[in-house]
Order: structure tokens, then sequence, then C-alpha cells
């Protein structure tokens, strides 16, 4: 077990007094029998109330309503995790997804919920798509479902250059093939999209990752996708680093679309133009 602290701070400088919206935070960690949360904390400056929900995913949202007038935004969540994931490889595949190709068994209901993670996100040309995956397997190669996934997954690592990209949006699965560059998001969404065209259901994570070696510092925001292996359920696999998703690993919230899960989303009324502080730390606790 690993116990993780997280604190993820961000700061917003207004060019003038402005009245704020209701903002929408997702900086809670999703918790299951692989995570537990032991504290957390938020706060706001200016203070704020706070009303918790569940949104359609499940992910755990914070809504915070502010009253006063500010020159500034600040947002601070701290949080300690138990991290229990000490075994990623540790899962068991249906007999029948083993090895691919395969075709979901499912009854209607469990079909309906799983349907819309294996609709494309986007129009990237499947000529390209097709083109790009048959560096990784053609059909009629013998190849179990897994060792596909993590071929793909390797290969994003491998073959694209990183890129830290702090502007919104995520750039399609066609541009980061063409350009060969991307940030987590964009290896994420190629991700999903190959999967997707294989026929395997995907969905986007976003979240923390504790891995010094790779960012020259003590944790970052991150993102990654996630499959649905029958027998095993959702499995993560982070295209950034070309590894199975494990303890150092924080997911916070889950979605079809990785536009649907930004950290922090609000609005203000007032002078035009804010400039963005955004402060992430992931340490052993």
């Amino acid at each position: 077990m690993r116990r993780l602290k997280i604190l993820h701070r961000t700061y917003y400088n207004f060019n003038g007094a402005v009245r704020l919206g209701p903002h929408r935070l997702l900086l809670r960690p999703r918790e299951g029998h692989e995570l537990r949360i032991e504290e957390s904390q938020l706060q706001t400056s200016p203070p704020a109330t706070i009303r918790w929900l569940r949104d359609a995913y499940d992910n755990s949202v914070a809504v915070a309503s502010f009253d006063a007038s500010t020159t500034h935004l600040e947002i601070t969540s701290e949080v300690i995790v138990s991290h229990y994931d000490e075994s990623p490889l540790d899962f068991l595949v249906a007999d029948y997804a083993v090895n691919y190709p395969f075709t979901y068994q499912f009854d209607a209901d469990a079909g309906a919920v799983l349907q819309p993670y294996l609709f494309p996100q986007s129009l990237t040309p499947q000529d390209s798509l097709r083109a790009w995956l048959e560096k990784f397997w053609r059909p009629g190669e013998p190849i179990q479902t897994y060792a596909l996934l993590l071929r793909i997954c390797l290969g994003i690592q491998q073959t694209f250059a990183y890129q830290v990209r702090e502007q919104p949006g995520v750039q399609s699965a066609a541009q980061t093939l063409s350009r060969g560059i991307g940030s987590c998001r964009d290896f994420a969404t190629l991700f999903m999209e190959a999967a997707r065209f294989l026929g395997l259901a995907a969905r986007f994570v976003s979240g923390y990752l504790n891995a010094p070696a790779a960012y020259g510092q003590s944790g970052s925001t991150h993102a990654w996708a996630e499959i649905y292996l029958p027998g095993a359920g959702w499995k993560g696999f982070d295209p950034t680093i070309g590894e199975v998703v494990g303890n150092k690993h924080i997911a916070v919230a889950v979605s079809r679309l990785p536009e649907a899960v930004s950290p922090v989303t609000g609005s203000f009324f007032g002078p035009m133009g804010a400039e963005l502080e955004v402060g992430v730390w992931v340490s052993e606790a």
C-alpha cells in the first residue's frame, strides 16, 4: 500500500474586480477497492459555498458558488490517499476475450451501458488510423487482447514526442498522427480512438501521476485511457509513459469525452483578461 499526498493549487489573477459565476471542480479522487481517501480539504479564496454531487459517470463534483466581488480566485485541494493497486497486471480476462479479435458478449442492459464508449469521438480518417494500427497488428495475426493494447500503448510512447501544453482543448487523433507530437491528453485520445476502431470500449481518465523521473518534479495532472476487458473490468493504459496504470496513478474523473473532465471550469463577469497559475504536487505521505 502507498500513501500519497496530492496538493493542487489553482490561482487566477483578474484585471479588475469581477463577479464569479459557479465553478465546477473535479479534484477529488475516485474511491474504490484500489484507492481510499484518508483526508480531504477543499478551500477557496474568496470563500465559497460548496455543494457536492455525483455526475452521470459517478465522478465526485464540487460546485462552488461565490457572493463577493474579487480580483483573484484561489482554489486549493489537499488530499491524502491510500493506494492498494500494487499488482496492476494481476487480473483475469474472460476466456472468450483473451485473444483478439472478439465480440463483447453481454445482455442488452450491459450492452447499452458500454455502447457510448464504442463510438469514435472524432472524424479521424479511418484509412489513416487503419494504416497506423497495421504497424502493431494485421488481421489474421494471433495475438492476445492485452498484448495488442500494450503494443499500441508502447508504440505511442516510443514514436511520438511528448509536449507539455497548458492551453485548453485536445488534439484529434488525426492531428496527433500528422504532427507526431502531443500532450498526455492527446496521447490518451489517440489510444482511445485506436481501441474503438478495434471494437473495444474506451474511456478518458483525468487525474494525477506520481512519477518524478518522468517529469522532473514530484507530480502532475495527467490523463490516460481505460479499456473495458470482460472479466477484468475497466483497465488503465498510459500511452504517455507506456505502462499499465498502477499505484502511481490517481484517477479523479472519467468520461466518454476528454472535454468533460477539466479540473476547474467556471465563469466570471467583469474586465476581460486573467492570468492563471497552476501548481500540482504528488508526494509520499
